[in-house]
């Protein structure tokens, strides 16, 4: 018997009947043959950690662009604020954590450059419009390792695509929205406490709000820390979710009452506001740009990537091209494209 095998039969016996167990995946895209020391779960967390896409995240901006300070987020550590929650939320209902860790680390890897505002500007200029958790998916299965993809489990894609909610449900209730795994209902809950929070923290840190200006009411009930509030919702969801016959994934009425608030809040005072939405318009120009540029120039763009030819519909090719970039490889791409370089006379 291997170890993978001896790592399965512990999950059968420690793990919740409603988690899902690494030998009773629905496979992967591609038949191949299982690690011997790796359940399958665990194989995909290393997968997505080792790949370029992840490695990006570093640079790609989450609310402020480019900061300057060391302790704002970014793309990478908003992710494995993340996963810390989800881990936690799972491992005290007794679901598989290497599931659940999976699908928070590969979860915005389609992120665009220049955060949600890049988002936008390629949703209104691409035909077919463009949305962050399918491009995660499109990034697991289709772009990494030069187009071989990286072969996930089904439970980790499904994961991935159905994380985000934007500013509807929190928990979806509808059936068609939810996804196949209890993990991944987990995940879905810590990506939003996790912005919450950081996202209050940063702009706190950024002068753009105080501890005071945020709803009142919510800091009573939650408490007028970032660790209180975190606690507090990671709590909630535990105590919520054991209360349910099937472990289906909750927060409570007042909870979900002041983790919508807060959102709203942080859209109206922090998202929308003018200190971080200027930025984001001249940013826009900057993706709109370089996407038209390299659509209407084919040399250009093989050149750029290192490609003989299109592996997709040109425009196809060009989303993903600008949705992989980093902030600074934006940037820096921006300026050597449009922007005049000094004429060195040689002599």
């Amino acid at each position: 018997m291997n170890i993978r095998t001896k790592l399965e039969q512990k999950e059968e016996i420690i793990l919740s009947p409603f988690a899902q167990k690494s030998s009773k995946t629905r496979g992967r895209l591609k038949e191949e043959d299982e690690c011997d020391i790796r359940p399958a779960f665990q194989h995909d967390r290393d997968r997505i950690i080792h790949s370029k896409s992840f490695r990006r995240l570093k640079h790609k901006t989450q609310v402020f662009l480019s900061p300057a300070g060391d302790h704002y987020r970014t793309r990478l550590t908003h992710t494995l604020e993340v996963s810390q929650i989800a881990r936690t939320i799972a491992k005290a209902l007794f679901l598989n954590e290497d599931l659940v860790e999976a699908i928070a680390l590969g979860h915005d890897l389609g992120h665009t450059p220049f955060g949600h505002a890049g988002e936008d500007v390629l949703n209104k200029i691409h035909e077919g419009g463009f949305r962050h958790y399918e491009q995660s998916l499109r990034v697991v299965d289709l772009l990494e390792r030069d187009g071989e993809g990286l072969n996930l489990t089904f439970e980790v894609r499904d994961g991935i695509l159905k994380h985000s909610k934007g500013k509807g449900e929190i928990i979806s209730r509808d059936e068609a929205d939810k996804p196949a795994t209890k993990e991944a209902e987990v995940v879905r809950a810590s990506d939003i406490i996790a912005y919450i929070n950081h996202d209050i923290d940063d702009a706190i840190r950024g002068s753009i709000i105080t501890e005071e200006d945020l709803p009142g009411d919510s800091r009573k009930f939650l408490g007028n820390t970032t660790s209180d509030r975190i606690d507090g919702m990671v709590r909630g969801v535990i105590t919520e979710t054991l209360k349910q016959d099937d472990l289906n994934v909750t927060l409570g009425k007042e909870l979900e009452y002041h983790m919508v608030k807060l959102r709203s809040f942080l859209y109206e005072m922090v998202y929308d506001s003018h200190i971080v939405h200027d930025d984001f318009i001249k940013c826009s120009r900057i993706i709109k740009d370089l996407y038209f540029y390299f659509l209407g120039n084919p040399d250009a763009f093989l050149a750029e990537t290192g490609r003989d030819d299109y592996y997709d519909e040109p425009a196809v090719c060009v989303s993903d091209f600008v949705a992989g970039m980093s902030d600074r490889y934006a940037f820096s791409l921006f300026g050597k494209v449009f922007l005049p370089l000094p004429w060195n006379i040689p002599g």
